[in-house]
């Protein structure tokens, strides 16, 4: 069945159109959009601390931290509303008048969008009044403190609505589209910040560079974009105001979502903060910051590789394409594994060496706690394919039921373990809490619900995941035993030859008969 067929009959040409470049293409430029986003961040985070070093002392970076870090936790305030949006977009595939029925929704919850913009900008204006950022976060030497921590929290809370149009163009098969704008705000984002710490110096010129950029964006996506994109958005722009019962609805709805989503933003940030709090050795600390970077790289990949496909998986769900639903989920939870695998197989062997030039040798590398999180990573690769199917099925309770149950069982054994461990009790809570729950009930109950032979598919993954890390660390560890020499020259031929190796052996995928061969042998 090809995409233009999996279209309920009566329904407008939006659906329709959108399989019209076909599935594979979609992926692929959702894939690519979001490999450049992800270089983006680490350019923000990583490549530009030099610069601002360069104009600013230490202190005023630790400001900038600050003021960076408060208009990230902005992202809170949509509250889930942007998955229950998704799922209802998804479900309206199967009405009659999917296009009508899309465009009302639409409306009334970019209603609700604004409200939360208006609202939570009066409370963030007062808050900022009664209780200035300087004196709470100790940063009273900075006059333009204050100001600059209003303009980066309610800038970037202005730019929150565009969520819900991201959310549609996830739907219409237009991911992409979507995330090459945002990339093309972040690159502009950041030579604005450039341009501002060169030109003002200001803490509060650089954030003005920061959101203005993102309200831009946000403002090109709804007033321009969109309608241009999906001119049916056009036909409610005048529909009835929401009424508060319903608006409370949809936050009730969107609940699961928010509490699934925040335990993975607890899940990414707590750990850090409970090995500070609970280890004396601050060598040990600052090890496992830099260790669980890398772990959280993996994770991140495997997030944005699942994305575009969540997304065809939520078209299929909703229109009720099982054949197709299965042979995607059981393909995609397959790359994805491979791919995680893969990434961890060639970091692993060759880990000591980078961490030695990343750190000059100033911190020394754990080798068990690396082991521990890298594989761990790569165990959890397919319960991230599950988590986000579920964000676009509509599953809630599953997802309330099993995120719950991982933060709590998280932070017991955190409690149990850090403090006769270290960091290794860290690590060995993360990679538990996702073994017990998010593999062990939320993967599971998904790979029973949607695939015809799950335990079949079970052990395939794990034999995709022994063979690449097992062949990739055994290989890697050969290179790094005969590579003579040391620094990094040793550590960039090591990396060279392991990847012209490895793109050998995998060569024969790129033809169609073998690639076709090896799909064809997913049980699905």
């Amino acid at each position: 069945m090809t995409d233009t067929q999996v279209d309920a009959p009566g329904r407008t040409g939006g659906p329709s159109r959108e399989g019209g470049s076909g599935r594979l293409h979609r992926l692929i430029h959702g894939w690519s959009a979001n490999l450049v986003q992800m270089l983006l961040a680490l350019t923000q985070q990583l490549l530009l601390i030099p610069a601002f070093l360069h104009f600013w002392s230490s202190d005023r970076l630790a400001a900038w931290l600050a003021l960076y870090a408060a208009g990230s936790l902005v992202i809170v305030a949509d509250a889930g509303l942007q998955l229950r949006a998704i799922n209802r977009f998804l479900s309206f595939k199967s009405c009659v008048d999917c296009d009508g029925r899309t465009a009302s929704f639409y409306a009334r919850m970019m209603r609700i969008y604004l409200g939360i913009v208006v609202v939570l900008g009066v409370l963030l204006a007062a808050s900022t009044e009664l209780f200035p950022p300087a004196a709470v976060l100790g940063f009273h030497a900075m006059p333009t403190f204050d100001t600059a921590m209003l303009v980066m929290t309610v800038g970037t809370l202005l730019a929150l609505p565009a969520n819900l149009v991201s959310g549609l163009y996830r739907v219409r098969g237009k991911y992409g589209r979507a995330v090459w704008s945002q990339n093309v705000a972040l690159l502009l984002g950041q030579v604005g910040q450039l341009v501002a710490i060169a030109w003002f110096g200001s803490l509060l010129a650089v954030a003005i560079a920061y959101v203005s950029v993102q309200i831009l964006f946000a403002l090109f996506l709804i007033a321009y974009d969109a309608p241009r994109q999906l001119p049916f958005l056009r036909r409610n722009r005048s529909a009835t105001s929401p009424s508060w019962r319903w608006s409370a609805g949809q936050f009730g709805l969107a609940f699961p979502f928010s509490i699934a989503n925040l335990t993975e933003l607890a899940l990414a940030n707590a750990p850090m903060l409970l090995v500070s709090a609970m280890v004396a050795d601050r060598v040990a600390v600052a090890q496992w910051g830099l260790i669980r970077v890398i772990a959280s790289f993996v994770r991140g990949v495997c997030i944005q590789i699942t994305l575009p496909i969540g997304a065809e998986l939520g078209h299929d769900h909703a229109i009720g394409d099982k054949v197709r639903l299965r042979g995607l989920y059981a393909h995609g939870s397959v790359f994805v594994t491979a791919m995680a695998s893969l990434i961890v197989a060639g970091l692993l062997p060759f880990w000591s060496d980078f961490f030695a030039l990343w750190t000059h040798g100033s911190i020394p590398n754990d080798a068990t706690l690396t082991v521990t999180l890298l594989l761990g990573s790569a165990v959890a690769a397919p319960s991230l394919m599950a988590f986000v199917f579920a964000n676009h099925s509509n599953r809630g309770d599953l997802l309330v039921r099993t995120k719950g149950l991982q933060l709590i069982a998280f932070l017991i054994l955190s409690a149990l373990l850090i403090p006769r461990l270290g960091p290794l009790g860290a690590a060995i809570a993360i990679v538990a809490s996702d073994l017990l729950t998010q593999v062990g009930i939320l993967t599971l109950v998904i790979m029973r619900q949607t695939l015809a032979h799950p335990l079949r598919h079970t052990l395939v993954l794990i034999a995709v995941m022994v063979a690449i890390m097992l062949g990739g660390w055994g290989l890697g560890l050969a290179i790094h035993a005969t590579m003579p020499g040391t620094g990094l020259q040793r550590f960039l031929a090591e990396c060279a030859i392991w990847v012209i190796v490895v793109a050998a052996l995998a060569s024969p995928l790129l033809m169609e008969r073998v690639r076709g061969r090896v799909l064809a042998a997913v049980p699905n």
